[in-house]
C-alpha cells in the first residue's frame, strides 16, 4: 500500500501530489484510520484485510476480456489531474455502443452491510468515476460494488452530491497532511470492531483521556457551568 505522508506540501509553483483513491475511502470510513495509514505510515493486517487482499488478488492483474461484446479492463490505472487523484480500478466495463465506462469495485464483505458503513465504498467508486470521466470524456453516472461474500453487485448511482463529497474529502485529506495532525477517533464504535488498526488507535483510551481532561478543566474553571 502506497503512503503519501510527505505529500500535501508542494512548492509555491508545484501542483500538489496526487491523492490515492484508497485514501478517500479510508477517510470516509474513519479519518483517524486514514491518518494512521497515510500520515503515520502504519498498517496492520487482520482477517478482514487479508480477505480483502485475497479478493483483489483475482482482479489485480492488468488485462482485458470481451464478454458478450462488453470490453472489460482489469487493474486499469486512472487519474484526474484537475482534482489531483490517482489510483487503479478493479474492473471497468465499456459499453460497446457508446464507450461509456462502468467501474466495478470488488469488496470482500457483504452487500447487506449498513448503508452508512458502505458509504465509504460509494465514495471510492465516485472518485473512480471522476477519473474515468476526465480520461474518456464520458460522464459516468453509475457504477457497481461487487461483494465477494454475497457474490452479488450493488449498483451505485454517481450523483452530483457524491461527487462533491469526493472533492470535500480530498481537501480535508490535504489539510490533514499539511497540518501533520492525526484526527480524533470516530465516535461510531461499529467502525472500530473490524479495524486492523484498533490497537494502534486505542479509541477507548483516547476518549477516557480526553474525558478526564474535560472534567479537570471544569473542576478548576470557576466559570464552568
Amino acid at each position: 500500500m502506497g503512503s503519501v505522508a510527505n505529500e500535501g506540501r508542494p512548492g509555491a509553483d508545484e501542483p500538489p501530489d496526487p491523492i490515492p483513491l484508497s485514501a478517500l475511502q479510508h477517510w470516509s470510513y474513519c479519518p483517524r484510520q486514514c491518518g494512521l495509514i497515510h500520515l503515520d505510515q502504519v498498517f496492520d493486517d487482520n482477517v478482514h484485510t487479508l480477505r480483502g487482499q485475497a479478493v483483489h488478488a483475482q482482479v489485480d492483474q492488468p488485462g482485458f476480456e470481451l464478454r458478450k461484446g462488453v470490453r472489460i479492463e482489469r487493474a486499469l490505472p486512472v487519474w484526474n489531474d484537475a482534482l489531483g487523484l490517482i489510483g487503479k480500478t478493479d474492473a471497468v466495463e465499456f459499453d460497446p455502443a457508446s464507450g461509456v465506462p462502468y467501474p466495478v469495485e470488488y469488496k470482500h464483505g457483504s452487500r447487506n452491510k449498513a448503508a452508512d458503513i458502505a458509504h465509504a465504498d460509494d465514495v471510492q467508486l465516485a472518485a473512480q468515476s471522476l477519473c474515468l470521466a476526465e480520461m474518456t470524456g464520458h460522464a459516468v453516472t453509475e457504477g457497481a460494488l461487487y461483494y465477494a461474500s454475497s457474490k452479488r453487485r450493488r449498483v451505485v448511482p454517481i450523483t452530483s452530491a457524491l461527487q462533491a463529497e469526493v472533492v470535500e474529502i480530498a481537501a480535508a485529506f490535504r489539510a490533514m497532511l499539511a497540518s501533520g495532525t492525526l484526527p480524533a477517533p470516530t465516535t461510531d464504535t461499529r467502525r472500530c470492531r473490524a479495524c486492523s488498526l484498533n490497537e494502534r488507535c486505542q479509541p477507548e483510551a483516547w476518549r477516557r483521556l480526553h474525558a478526564l481532561g474535560d472534567l479537570r478543566a471544569r473542576l478548576f474553571d470557576p466559570d464552568a457551568e
